[in-house]
């Protein structure tokens, strides 16, 4: 994975988990030039300064994505680019669309351009299967900001920028997910359930930066990659993390799913399978990707879902995740 070693890397949004745990995993198994961190939160960036012992290679950016100039200026000498910055939160969002909208729709759009300007060899943007099928205002943005980014390639030219996505499921134990919830409400005995047939996607924060990572080496530009994860029942989870607790079910809230898509049957037509992965290829094919791995057809009418999986976690599993983060 030399692909990394003796990069200059900017990470948007990297204070967040994500990008704490991307400056984690590079600077230890990766040997970058510098990873820039890119975010909005002085008190944080401080803290994870100590976290990492004032490390020489990192640079923090004081910044917000919507803010054009400080985007080019971040980006300046930058080898490759990693957006994780999004407003986050479903019900945040929903009260305050047009702020999601600067966030995650202007700003991936800075994003864009900035790095066409800077010369970045490649930009991959952190999406979300909340982008598929969307039914709320962040899944719409995030779908908005999936297509800037494959069609961003073309208006590079002549120019090396290269402009993938990577799609995940619920990342395990982030900020705003259903376990520190549940840790929470289990002090009370009352554990709320939207649904009792609830399913989701999980996948641990470790894995998604062990996959974009991957992705960064094998993006051509224009692909969506999704990794095979395994399905979960929100029932189980809470019957792992508070077995004697009383159930509450409080019905799903505006904007919410009861099961959730990786893949959709109109995506399947254009992608391919792989062992531990999925290649959404874009539809709009006007630039040449060359070397591109063969994978294997998808079938008619294919669509990966949380209800649909085959790979679904056990109690015992689950057990040993939430043991991880308690």
């Amino acid at each position: 994975m030399a692909y990394l070693d003796e990069s200059i890397i900017l990470v948007t949004g990297g204070t967040g988990s994500f990008g704490q745990k991307f400056v984690e995993i590079a600077l230890k198994e990766h040997k970058p030039k510098a990873i820039r961190v890119f975010s909005r939160g002085e008190l944080l960036q401080e803290e994870m300064k100590r976290k990492f012992n004032n490390n020489a290679r990192l640079r923090f950016f004081i910044g917000d994505v919507r803010d054009r100039e400080r985007v080019y200026r971040a980006m300046s000498g930058v080898d490759i680019v990693v957006h994780a910055a999004a407003l986050k939160q479903v019900p945040t969002c929903e009260y305050n669309p047009i702020e999601a909208v600067r966030t995650n729709i202007d700003g991936a759009v800075n994003v864009v351009n900035a790095a066409i300007d800077n010369g970045v060899k490649k930009a991959i943007a952190i999406s979300t299967d909340k982008a598929v099928h969307s039914v709320n205002l962040y899944g719409a943005t995030k779908l908005v900001m999936e297509k800037l980014f494959i069609q961003a390639n073309v208006y590079t030219g002549g120019r090396e920028s290269k402009f993938s996505c990577v799609r995940f499921g619920n990342v395990v134990g982030s900020r705003g997910s259903v376990i520190p919830l549940f840790f929470d409400q289990r002090k009370d005995g009352v554990i709320t359930i939207t649904d009792n047939q609830m399913t989701r996607f999980w996948i641990t924060q470790e894995q998604v930066v062990r996959f974009t990572i991957d992705c960064i080496g094998r993006m051509q530009g224009g692909e969506v990659f999704v990794p095979k994860i395994p399905s979960t029942r929100i029932a189980d989870l809470a019957d792992v993390i508070a077995p004697k607790a009383k159930r509450e079910i409080v019905g799903i809230r505006p904007g919410e799913k009861l099961h959730e898509i990786l893949l959709t049957e109109e995506e399947a037509r254009h992608s391919k399978e792989f062992d531990d992965h999925f290649v959404i290829e874009p539809e709009y094919p006007f630039w040449k990707h060359e070397n591109l791995e063969v994978g294997k057809l998808l079938p008619e009418f294919y669509r990966y879902a949380s209800d649909s999986n085959s790979w679904w976690l056990t109690k015992d599993e689950l057990a040993k995740i939430v043991e991880s983060l308690s």
